[in-house]
């Protein structure tokens, strides 16, 4: 759930942007620091911390909505910086042998992916736990973790030349199975919210795939074009798994709805379009494995054109303000909020557009207010409310724990682990974090 995007030139050019594990916040790298905010409203963008300490930001994650975040500069691009945004203080910081090219993390394990190389943190303390050596070479970076510290898996390429995953246990540190999921090398990963599913691309762009886990079958198969070939740059689940959005560097983006039709439905009458359809699914049965298996691919439950291309993107399935929502971050520094209607599918409708860098905001939002009224859609209806919300209706985080606005605290954000989301106990120890045995990954 992280892009990094060329910049295109300026103080503020968008570096690199990516969602948080349930995609409540976003954090975007710029030359001159990082951002984050919440989104945990439609009309109005809050940002929770900005920081300009640290230049030429390249990857930035936020944990869940707590106030730890891992920064890497280009500056030390072998460096992995962790901190305590709110107290304004590092965690502690470790150096690799080579660039590192992603960093995932939930509330047990923080992974960083280097090109041949892989490690696997305690972020309770930070402890190396696990170094996997001599992976394929992922000039990408591309690997995915479970948000679900309570199995962790990692997934990363298990071959350069081909479509095959390796499926890791983050918790008791072994392999757990090989996927043999595409013919060409892999473009994209990620697991649902419960680590129970897994999608993936290869760099065809295509075909994706959904895999139960840690069994490694095939659950569902997804088309999303054949004309072309696209690079995909973002793949992801709703946090309930029914839904999984793919974007690309094409203008279209694409949401799958995951959904077996049973034999249990009610005989149809008889109709010439009825028994024309019975007989093609049977012809299915006597055709060729790869011709059969196009015909039986599912399209796209709902999509939505966006009005650039080439640019690079990232894509998420959120429930903001009570109704379900697709954002998508773009390169050039834009948040677009649309409602998607989960019923009917169909076009999704773009409600907000919000700038993510400090020049232009307010113009661009008394801009979106001038504009005439959207296409009314099923999703669009029922969003539009006559009076803006009060905070404590909002659901959803912020960086405060939700305890400044009211906001009800979800369950599952204070489940048992190794951390606990209190600012003010979650980290330290800090010198323990820093008074550890040095092992592969050197700290400083």
């Amino acid at each position: 759930m992280e892009a990094a995007a060329e910049a295109p030139g300026g103080p503020a050019a968008l570096s690199c942007f990516s969602y948080n594990q349930d995609c409540t916040s976003l954090a975007i790298g710029t030359t001159t620091g990082y951002r984050l905010f919440s989104l945990s409203s439609v009309e109005q963008l809050d940002q929770v911390h900005e920081s300009n300490e640290i230049p030429d930001v390249y990857i930035v994650e936020r944990l869940f909505s707590s106030s730890l975040v891992v920064v890497v500069s280009h500056a030390k691009p072998q460096q992995m910086n962790v901190y305590h945004f709110k107290k304004g203080t590092e965690i502690c910081n470790y150096s690799y042998s080579s660039n590192i090219l992603s960093i995932r993390l939930n509330r047990q394990r923080l992974v960083v992916c280097l090109e041949e190389s892989i490690y696997i943190h305690n972020i309770k303390d930070m402890k190396l736990l696990k170094t996997i050596l001599d992976t394929p070479p992922n000039t990408t970076g591309l690997c995915a973790l479970s948000i679900n510290h309570a199995n962790s898996y990692l997934a990363y390429p298990g071959s350069a030349t081909s479509g095959e995953i390796a499926l890791y246990d983050g918790n008791t540190l072994k392999t757990a199975c090989t996927i043999p999921a595409h013919d060409g090398p892999l473009a994209a990963l990620v697991f649902n919210s419960t680590g129970s599913k897994l999608a993936s691309a290869s760099e065809k762009g295509t075909v994706i795939r959904v895999f139960s886990i840690p069994g490694g079958q095939k659950l569902y198969e997804f088309r999303r074009g054949m004309k072309r070939y696209v690079n995909i740059s973002s793949l992801v689940f709703s946090m309930d798994s029914q839904f999984l959005c793919a974007s690309s560097n094409t203008e279209t983006v694409h949401i799958f709805k995951l959904e077996h039709l049973t034999d249990s439905r009610p005989e149809e009458p008889p109709t010439w379009s009825g028994y024309m359809g019975k007989m093609f699914q049977a012809a299915t049965n006597y055709l060729p494995a790869q011709v059969s298996g196009m015909m039986n691919q599912d399209r796209a439950f709902a999509t939505v054109r966006l009005n650039i291309s080439g640019q690079r993107n990232i894509c998420a399935l959120s429930t903001i303000q009570k109704l379900p929502r697709l954002l998508v971050t773009t390169s050039d520094g834009h948040l677009y909020i649309y409602n998607l209607d989960p019923q009917d599918g169909g076009e999704c409708v773009l409600i907000k557009k919000h700038s993510l860098l400090g020049s232009g905001k307010m113009e661009e939002n008394k801009e979106n207010d001038l504009r005439p009224p959207l296409p009314q859609s099923y999703a669009a209806t029922v969003a539009r409310q006559s009076t803006v919300p009060s905070a404590s209706t909002m659901p959803g985080y912020s960086e405060d724990g939700g305890a400044l606005r009211g906001e009800v605290i979800p369950e599952h954000e204070f489940a048992t682990g190794p951390v606990c989301l209190d600012d003010e106990n979650e980290f330290p120890p800090i010198i323990l974090c820093r008074g550890g045995q040095p092992g592969k990954a050197k700290r400083s």
